[in-house]
């Protein structure tokens, strides 16, 4: 017998059809089910232009307006807690050094760490001059109570990656041969007790450079300082697959999706995508490349916060040195946003507090791994 046989049985089962269909969607508009977050925004047409950032023809840019710059104070007799003075790298490359040394050390005869610092910017701003970074260097210098060396490396475009980590390892060299012709590095700063640090790009600048040295065995021979470790301050990673932090943050005014794939346009060799050794440490040989840091026994500090894109990728960067038996600490806070501690003058000073802990324990020791202060976001955070 077909089923709308009559009139009336049709009508009863459009009735219990459109009962049913009604029934489902008052449950299903009642019930909480996981959402994926929204989409991010399309990047701008141009986002180089919200960068102030000109394309030339030639591969360079033209950049906006210059930040403000401070000059160094060499000056003993200038009432002030630390000092500092520019010596040259490699003129050639234009690249050089701002050292910093706090004035008590004046009267000690003991020497102090040396932190060797390389500036943020994404790879394309800023200048170890800029004020910005000389006022985190100096009171970096003086919480610390350490010597700060400020290494001015080479921009991209006009000079992509590997640019900047070969200036860095250049830098690395030109300390050690100098020691002798310059009094501060002399007589006040331990070779044998010496930390790369850097923050955003100058974090990724570290990092990469430190495993230049490692892999070329610089890291054991006498051409260089004695590495004790690494401190990457929210260092500047990426990759091709979003991360959750990148998608609930895509449009954080600090660092924003569309901003960050500009960034990394301009700084990675020609042709390279974000998938890049030098700007995901994760793919390809990146675990294999860390076993050598555990190898030599440096030890590692990476910092971020809940409110940076990138937070994810720092903290699956210390996941994979914790595998890999590396003595790493990973201290991440809720909120905040990138390149904070260069704003913030109290987040600063929590910063030198974690570093001067850092720094002051002996290589003998085996460091206390600090647990993550929050979880790690997820995309529906």
């Amino acid at each position: 017998m077909p089923l709308f046989s009559s009139p009336s049985s049709k009508c009863f089962w459009i009735t219990l059809i459109v009962f049913s269909l009604s029934y489902y969607l008052l449950i299903a508009k009642s019930t909480t089910f996981p959402t994926s977050p929204p989409p991010p925004k399309l990047c701008n047409k141009n986002p180089y232009k919200q960068l102030n950032l000109v394309l030339n023809k030639n591969g360079s840019v033209r950049r906006g307006s210059m930040p403000p710059e401070s000059p160094p104070a060499p000056d003993p007799n200038l009432p002030t807690k630390v000092l500092s003075k520019d010596l040259p790298i490699n003129k050639s490359k234009g690249t050089w050094a701002r050292i910093y040394l706090p004035r008590e050390t004046l009267d000690q005869n003991s020497k102090l760490p040396l932190l060797v610092f390389f500036h943020g910017g994404g790879f394309i701003f800023l200048s170890a001059s800029s004020t910005i970074f000389h006022e985190f260097c100096f009171n970096m210098a003086n919480d610390v109570v350490a010597v700060v060396a400020s290494i001015e490396y080479r921009l991209a475009p006009e000079h992509r990656l590997p640019a900047a980590y070969e200036d860095a390892v250049e830098a690395l060299h030109w300390i050690k041969t100098n020691q002798e012709e310059d009094d501060w590095l002399r007589y006040y700063a331990d070779l044998s007790n010496v930390f790369l640090v850097g923050s955003s790009a100058g974090g990724n600048i570290a990092y990469n450079a430190g495993l230049r040295l490692v892999a070329t065995g610089s890291g054991y021979d006498l051409g260089i300082p004695k590495i004790q470790g690494l401190i990457l301050i929210q260092p500047y990673f990426g990759g091709t697959q979003m991360t959750g932090s990148e998608m609930r943050l895509a449009n954080e005014p600090h660092l924003s999706l569309c901003n960050n794939y500009a960034l990394w346009e301009l700084s990675l060799p020609v042709g390279a995508d974000r998938d890049h050794e030098y700007c995901n440490p994760t793919v390809g040989d990146g675990p294999k490349k860390i076993e050598m840091i555990r190898r030599l026994g440096w030890r590692v500090l990476v910092t971020g916060c809940g409110g940076d894109p990138l937070v994810d990728r720092q903290m699956e960067l210390v996941k994979v040195m914790e595998m890999k038996g590396v003595k790493v600490v990973g201290h991440f806070t809720a909120g905040d946003y990138h390149g904070v501690q260069d704003t913030d003058p109290f987040k600063a000073k929590q910063l030198y507090k974690l570093l001067s802990f850092e720094v002051g324990v002996s290589s003998h020791e085996c460091i206390t791994e600090l647990p993550f202060l929050f979880p790690s976001p997820s995309p529906s955070d």
